[in-house]
């Protein structure tokens, strides 16, 4: 047995190369700067056979240039085209590059770092960046389509806006600190109705606290003492105008927010992979929410999962698109999400490194959805306080996290397939008996106890 696991191990094992890991004949590389991009290409020699000829040029970054090198790209038979993502100045290369039919490429400055062999000027760099695409030895970074890309442009700016809310909130508690109203510490939060509306109050020139305290709706009447004795502070004519301000910026927000929504939900509502289909085989905009349908819409496939929303969904949906073709495994998907750690092995150790940044947009959906998820009576929030125990809040929160994004990929992956909680008890149900009965003899017995086992009554 002993010799078979050896000769098993000394068998060479053949590894497929990736997509992007082909050599090429014909390549292009720009290394992108704000106002230009050095070109430089590599093809075969047309007079000396097995010789290649490298041409360098720069471009100004304007896009009757780049439209013109796509051209000339497109004419000598370019297959790939690499470029290095230096803030966003790539962009306008990638989007015209790619709409003239041109196969792109985008790659980390990071990984051409890792691979030295240069000093550092921009021919120079054009120059390697284009040997390096010519050997498959970069790893393109994911961009989305452009039906994506646009909806990403509106969930990141209403993410922006929903910030700058929040932090508008905040300067208006510390408003109200600094005017002695402790009207947060009764009130949940600021932005509750009844809040809103003694906020207001003190704003218009009203200074009773019992009048202010019987503002106070549903359940806030029953605070009316504390709500009293909160709002009993020395307010005045400045901080009613700093106030007025305060809430004007959060009501315009609120409205922008309201907007976005809106369009968000029509632009995904317009991409076909993300409609559902009804049961009589109908699909577009609208379709597949009657009851019995084969396929839901994509939002609300993954609205159906612990923890997520529909901004939640929408927001997930335009930082990994829909095409799940890109991802061929959920561990792939995992992986570019940095939500698994990377595995370091070295002879006979192994041992597990940082999970790295990220995308920070779809780190922050996931985040808040494995913390609303790890308050709930679910599987998911039975997996977090299952590994809170021993790994800790943060990791746990990152499990739970990965858990969610893997149900996501299912649920893109499958249009047909439909989430459905295993529930709490789950873990419990696939415990082994015997393996749990003898572990605990064995701890009992290193504590110096016999141990006789009896069936319960």
């Amino acid at each position: 047995m002993v010799l078979a696991e050896v000769v098993a191990v000394m068998r060479p094992q053949e590894i497929e190369d990736e997509e992007h890991e082909q050599a090429l004949e014909r390549v292009a590389a720009v290394d992108v700067a704000k106002a230009s991009g050095m070109v430089c290409t590599r093809v075969p020699h047309p007079d000396r056979a097995g010789r290649r000829r490298t041409l360098v040029w720069t471009v100004p970054a304007t896009t009757n240039a780049v439209v013109e090198l796509a051209g000339r790209l497109a004419v000598e038979g370019v297959e790939k085209v690499t470029l290095e993502s230096t803030a966003d100045y790539w962009r306008i290369w990638y989007y015209l590059l790619e709409a003239a039919g041109l196969d792109v490429q985008l790659v980390r400055a990071y990984d051409v770092k890792q691979a030295p062999g240069r000093p550092k000027t921009d021919k120079l760099d054009a120059v390697w960046l284009a040997k390096l695409t010519e050997r498959g030895m970069l790893r393109p970074s994911f961009v989305p389509p452009a039906e994506i890309r646009v909806l990403r442009d509106y969930t990141r700016l209403r993410t922006g806006l929903t910030r700058e809310q929040t932090r508008y909130w905040q300067r208006l508690e510390k408003l109200l600190e600094d005017a002695l109203i402790k009207v947060s510490a009764v009130a949940s939060k600021l932005t509750t109705v009844s809040a809103r509306e003694m906020v207001e109050a003190l704003i218009a020139g009203q200074r009773g606290p019992q009048v202010l305290a019987g503002l106070a709706r549903g359940r806030m009447k029953a605070k009316h003492a504390a709500l009293a004795e909160a709002l009993a502070g020395r307010f005045d004519a400045h901080h009613g105008e700093l106030a007025r301000m305060l809430l004007d910026q959060i009501d315009a927000l609120t409205a922008q927010t309201g907007k976005l929504t809106a369009r968000i939900e029509q632009l995904i509502a317009a991409i076909p992979a993300a409609q559902g289909v009804d049961p009589d085989g109908t699909t577009g905009p609208g379709a597949g929410l009657e009851p019995g349908s084969p396929v839901m819409p994509a939002v609300d496939r993954l609205d159906e999962i612990t923890g997520i929303g529909r901004d939640a969904a929408q927001a997930v949906i335009a930082e990994v698109g829909l095409d799940m073709s890109r991802f061929p495994t959920p561990g792939r998907l995992v992986s570019w999400a940095k939500l698994s750690p990377q595995t370091i092995q070295s002879g006979t150790k192994n041992r597990s490194g940082h999970t790295g940044k990220g995308n920070p947009y779809l780190r922050g959906v996931l985040g808040a959805a494995a913390a609303a998820a790890a308050r709930t009576d679910t599987f998911l929030g039975e997996r977090y306080r299952r590994l809170v125990k021993r790994r800790g809040k943060l990791k746990a929160l990152v499990a739970v996290a990965r858990s969610i994004l893997v149900i996501v990929w299912h649920l893109l992956t499958d249009h047909a397939a439909r989430f459905r909680d295993l529930g709490p008890a789950w873990y419990a149900t696939r415990i082994d008996k015997d393996r749990k009965t003898r572990s605990h003899i064995r701890q009992l017995e290193a504590l110096g106890y016999t141990v006789t086992l009896a069936p319960a009554a």
